[in-house]
């Protein structure tokens, strides 16, 4: 139960409730990531535990940067799923237990990671970690091949689908695509600038409202405030919904699927076939991979019997060709 500390100004008749710090932390704990409390870690040896919500917290790199057995740099479509898989990898292998390293930041951001020989700075840390396995969307995985940077091409595993993620209850009442584009309505975006699914979801827009429905969420709505857009990646979707700063915002099905199964106060409304968009998911092995074998066999793992089940907890669907 949480512990709080009220006082009464009862000349005045104010009331100001003043919260403990252990019970901040459990709301915190509800909004900010990593949702997971630390267990999507998949080292062995934790050492000292320091994590405190929206300061001092990485959520989209896991495990120990120094000279890992396999590194994997994936978007962040399905970072929810990564903990699972990469258990069930080590079952498989496990020589390479508490030795997989890997990133979940958005795919276009992975890229330039790669170009800069691997190297990426947050806050005042700088670590180097070469990527083995680069997964994303597969045209961002076929433009490295394209550049001669994989061996073996892009491997399609899964697909995925749009869903519109609203608060529970949703409180705006949204049913479809086209409620986003009312006055009032306040949304979260993910910003085409960084995630490929921003494409994806503008070419939903067109198709349930035409080009004037994904100018007023994409352009008319952003530039009156309606419409935040994510810095990050759609991660921080469902912590504008749950912070009450947005009524909805489009994201993949899995996520709000995720969010649910996670015991966070999140719904989704389905969005139809014919307004939909499929991302297709795909990975390949870096040319210059320093762990060459391993990064096949978490490619390989992928299309497996166990994977796909895995991606199919959350409402990804195996890939037909």
């Amino acid at each position: 139960m949480r512990k709080v500390s009220i006082l009464k100004l009862v000349g005045l008749g104010i009331v100001v409730t003043v919260m403990s710090a252990a019970a901040v932390a459990a709301d915190a704990s509800k909004v900010y990531p990593p949702w997971s409390q630390g267990k999507n870690n998949p080292v062995t040896q934790r050492g000292l535990e320091f994590t405190v919500p929206e300061v001092d917290n990485l959520p989209d790199f896991h495990g120990n940067p120094i000279n890992p057995k396999l590194s994997i740099f994936v978007g962040g479509n399905y970072y929810f799923a990564m903990a699972p898989l990469v258990a069930a990898f080590e079952d498989e292998h496990p020589e390479l237990r508490g030795k997989i390293y890997y990133e979940t930041i958005p795919p276009g951001l992975l890229v330039r990671q790669i170009e800069q020989g691997g190297t990426i700075t947050v806050g005042n840390m700088t670590w180097t970690v070469k990527a083995d396995v680069y997964a994303a969307g597969m045209r961002r995985v076929k433009e490295l091949a394209d550049k001669g940077l994989l061996t073996g091409g892009a491997v399609p595993y899964a697909t995925n689908d749009l869903a519109i993620m609203v608060p529970q209850g949703n409180p705006a009442h949204i049913t479809s695509l086209a409620d986003l584009g009312k006055p009032g309505v306040r949304l979260v975006m993910p910003n085409p600038e960084f995630e490929g699914i921003g494409r994806q979801i503008k070419a939903a827009l067109a198709k349930a409202g035409g080009a004037q429905l994904e100018k007023q969420v994409y352009e008319i709505k952003v530039n009156n405030g309606e419409t935040l857009l994510t810095h990050i990646h759609h991660r921080q979707s469902p912590m504008y919904l749950m912070k009450g700063l947005a009524d909805a915002g489009v994201t993949w099905k899995s996520e709000a699927i995720f969010q649910q199964k996670a015991g966070n106060p999140i719904s989704f409304v389905a969005i139809p076939a014919e307004h939909n968009a499929t991302a297709i998911y795909a990975a390949g092995v870096l040319k210059d991979a320093q762990n060459p074998e391993a990064a096949k066999a978490w490619v390989d793992f992928l299309k497996s019997p166990k994977a796909l089940e895995i991606f199919g907890q959350y409402g990804f669907k195996p890939y037909h060709p």
